[in-house]
């Protein structure tokens, strides 16, 4: 894996992040955003969701890569058989957190998440980002069957700029 292209694209979201809340006001944050339920505001809180659900994706990872793979082979189908109640909880988090949290407050969130991931990823060990476990394919168009830690730190960054092509901020 190479760590500094994680770090780097983990310092690139972070940046654009920051430009486009800092440069949108009230008005354009409450447009719909492109192809989702939610406003411009609640999506890019869902797309700093994305960082902060990584470190117990991480914690998962670190679980279940001890395991038998069919332990998370199991977990995952469970999951994914829960598809849609986890949909539902996803665009209610993200609704209501988007209502409720500023958007300076989640620049600082931003801020605050992408730092304790760059010093988690520059702690692990390279046996510790070859472990993996199976996922539930079914939450996430970037879950892969399978994703080692090194997977799980990519993802994050994947999400966001998946959604960000649906943000609405600049007509």
């Amino acid at each position: 894996m190479d760590r500094q292209s994680v770090h780097d694209e983990l310092e690139r979201a972070r940046a654009d992040f920051r430009q486009l809340v800092e440069s949108a006001d009230d008005t354009v944050l409450r447009k719909p955003s492109s192809g989702t339920r939610w406003n411009n505001r609640q999506l890019l809180f869902h797309m700093l969701l994305g960082y902060l659900i990584i470190r117990a994706l991480l914690r998962l990872v670190r679980l279940f890569g001890r395991l038998p793979r069919g332990a998370s082979r199991g977990y995952a189908r469970l999951l994914n058989a829960a598809t849609r109640p986890f949909d539902e909880v996803n665009f209610l988090g993200s609704y209501a957190a988007g209502h409720t949290v500023s958007p300076a407050r989640m620049v600082v969130m931003f801020d605050r998440v992408i730092d304790k991931l760059h010093r988690r990823l520059d702690a692990e060990t390279e046996a510790s980002l070859a472990r993996g476990m199976h996922y539930p394919t079914r939450w996430d168009p970037f879950f892969k069957e399978y994703m080692t830690l090194a997977d799980v730190y990519r993802f994050p960054t994947q999400h966001y700029d998946f959604h960000r092509r649906q943000l609405t901020l600049d007509g």
